[in-house]
């Protein structure tokens, strides 16, 4: 389980996140949502020990992340983030296998257990083509692909993604959705998953978190979180809700005299 309790966050000394408490369980996608400035990213860059916690903490199974090392916190925790930096002349097997740090020994020779896991991460995100590739030479989507196999090497049991759809195209949207939802099931893994796109939390996370000017204002089922309400005034925007006739989960859509009004 990962734990989030109380935490707060300031940045240049200004509060972003207030009193946030959330829990993913093993087994679980848990979306994060909310309009942009809300502090999606910040939440997810506290609780994997990027920036400062001012209070709170951060949890799995009693240990708390922040008393643990860097390399302590990777065997529990494995970060998919927005905006990958990755040096441009590393392979892209050389990335994923990064992912196996945290195992490696004193010489920080990987094993044959080690490429094993790497080649198998490849494989499940599509992307085995594109190991001998540079960093440097792939596309936005190409990268975010080898950013979760490299997070699936790490063999973590709390996987957190920043946006891991925002430079893909519908195919592999979906594609990459899917894999993470099955990931969570099959090896039981702790999903926290930061979200633009509406929709598609409803369709691939069983629960969702709504976050508005960094405080968690609603936690539960699709269905329970993505009423017309609720979300028009998160977003400031009038919205209909109905079932989506692919699956039944909530299918949001802003109303389109109001939207056009506002972009006019």
């Amino acid at each position: 389980m990962l734990s989030i309790e109380g935490m707060s966050v300031d940045y240049d000394a200004r509060p972003v996140l207030h009193n946030v408490s959330l829990k993913a369980t093993s087994g679980e996608v848990l979306a994060l949502i909310g309009p942009n400035g809300a502090g999606k990213s910040t939440l997810i860059r506290a609780v994997s020990g990027i920036i400062p916690v001012r209070e709170g903490s951060v949890r799995t199974n009693g240990n708390d992340f922040h008393a643990m090392s860097a390399i302590q916190r990777a065997r529990y925790l494995a970060v998919v983030p927005q905006a990958p930096t990755l040096p441009p002349a590393f392979s892209v097997w050389e990335t994923v296998l990064i992912g196996r740090t945290p195992y490696l020994g004193f010489l920080g020779q990987a094993s044959a257990a080690d490429e094993a896991l790497a080649r198998q991460a490849l494989e499940r995100v599509s992307a085995i083509h594109l190991a001998e590739r540079r960093v440097g030479e792939l596309s936005g989507g190409e990268v975010q692909r080898v950013m979760l196999a490299r997070a699936l090497c790490q063999s973590a049991p709390i996987l957190l993604l920043d946006e891991p759809t925002a430079h893909l195209d519908l195919q592999y949207q979906v594609a990459l959705l899917s894999l993470v939802r099955e990931l969570a099931r099959l090896e039981k893994l702790a999903v926290l998953v930061a979200m633009h796109d509406l929709n598609l939390a409803a369709r691939f996370a069983d629960r969702v978190a709504l976050m508005v000017a960094g405080e968690i204002r609603a936690v539960g089922t699709p269905a329970e979180v993505l009423t017309a309400e609720r979300i028009s005034q998160a977003y400031c925007l009038p919205v209909v809700v109905m079932e989506n006739p692919i699956g039944g989960t909530p299918l949001v859509l802003p109303q389109a005299t109001d939207l056009s009004q506002r972009v006019g």
